[in-house]
């Protein structure tokens, strides 16, 4: 945790659960990105995290973009993003949803379907359509399944068929999943993007771009590789498949701009052996998969946890939230060990929590509200 964080926790002393992002941190991890990749334009993933005074950083910074919905767009409009900057990435949008953005400028969708692109040909006519293409996500904490993007086969026809359209047929996306531990994910991926440009230049459609999508890790309680040893491999694909022709690069990071920056502070509701002497103890959150921590689930997401009682002797725990749920459980068959002499009432820090977190928290399931946020 960065000292401007332990800061305010010691001065403001927030009620808990909150949440508390240090946007001058999510700035240094736009800046590094851009750093790394320096021929891609980045289009922040708004999903991870919409907070306004993140967007605004963002746009002051010349950040583009990648917005799920009309409400998404519309935040980054009110933010001061210019609608050329704005990428409506999501494969399934309603029709007054794509009106909507095509009104207020956008000119950039994506698709994976007939049906989608002739819903963006008579609703968006003329604008840049990419297609997503369907890769592996293996190695991935977080994979995206199969609902999103289309064969290779039918992503050839797709793209003809947006010409046919009226469309700007402008080029080819995919994401290998989030929190992607692998560098040879992106390495194949873009190969297989690179023999489809080749098969459409060879049927007179020259595409102009490739989206990488986003899905570079951030560390949670191991390490990862560093953003530098993922942008290599890119630049080496880039460089083999395309030679010096290469097309536009965009990335869409989420998790990677902000994940790093923000800090949840909980309170401990309940400590209890429940009867066993063999087993771990139960340590009960006032916040919980429901309350925002919805990556847990699966215990794909493992967030480092902090306590003022660190370096005091620790026993083996499974940790849970506070609704009257049964599925609210955070981990149970993960390792974690806390403090023997932790007790109700003491707070502790989930880190890495600053993407997913407030964007998955419900509204007041078992009346609970949803964590404060505090941007500073």
């Amino acid at each position: 945790m960065n000292p401007k964080i332990t800061r305010f926790f010691a001065e403001q002393k927030p009620a808990t659960p909150c949440l508390v992002v240090d946007v001058d941190q999510v700035e240094a991890r736009y800046r590094a990105l851009g750093k790394a990749l320096p021929l891609a334009r980045i289009y922040y993933a708004v999903k991870a995290n919409p907070a306004m005074p993140i967007l605004t950083r963002l746009v002051g910074l010349g950040s583009c973009f990648d917005a799920a919905s009309w409400e998404e767009v519309s935040l980054c409009l009110e933010a001061g993003a210019d609608p050329d900057s704005i990428s409506f990435g999501n494969t399934v949008k309603k029709v007054s949803a794509i009106q909507a953005a095509y009104k207020a400028g956008v000119r950039m969708f994506v698709f994976d379907c007939r049906e989608e692109l002739e819903k963006i040909a008579q609703h968006a006519p003329g604008s840049r359509v990419y297609c997503r293409l369907l890769v592996d996500n293996y190695d991935a904490e977080w994979p995206l399944s199969r609902k999103f993007g289309t064969t290779v086969e039918a992503a050839r026809d797709l793209m003809l068929q947006a010409r046919t359209l009226g469309l700007d047929p402008y080029g080819l996306s995919f994401h290998v999943g989030s929190q992607q531990l692998s560098a040879e994910a992106y390495e194949a991926a873009i190969a297989r993007v690179a023999s489809l440009f080749t098969d459409l230049s060879a049927a007179g459609l020259d595409l102009r771009m490739i989206n990488l999508g986003g899905g570079f890790p951030i560390r949670y309680r191991e390490d990862v590789p560093e953003i530098d040893h993922f942008a290599g491999a890119i630049c080496r694909a880039m460089t083999e498949h395309f030679g010096n022709a290469l097309p536009e690069m965009l990335v869409e990071p989420g998790r990677f701009i902000v994940g790093e920056a923000g800090v949840v502070r909980t309170e401990v509701v309940l400590v209890s052996a429940r009867g066993r002497q063999d087993g771990p103890r139960w340590v009960y959150l006032d916040i919980g998969r429901f309350g925002g921590l919805a990556e847990t689930e699966g215990e794909s997401i493992r967030y480092a946890i902090r306590t003022a009682r660190d370096g005091a002797p620790t026993g083996p725990v499974a940790l849970a939230g506070p609704t009257c749920d049964g599925a609210d459980i955070l981990y149970e068959k993960s390792h974690y060990d806390l403090p023997l002499d932790l007790c109700s009432g003491e707070q502790i820090d989930l880190l890495g929590t600053g993407a997913y977190v407030s964007t998955y928290c419900s509204t007041r399931f078992n009346g609970f509200a949803p964590l404060s946020e505090h941007y500073i």
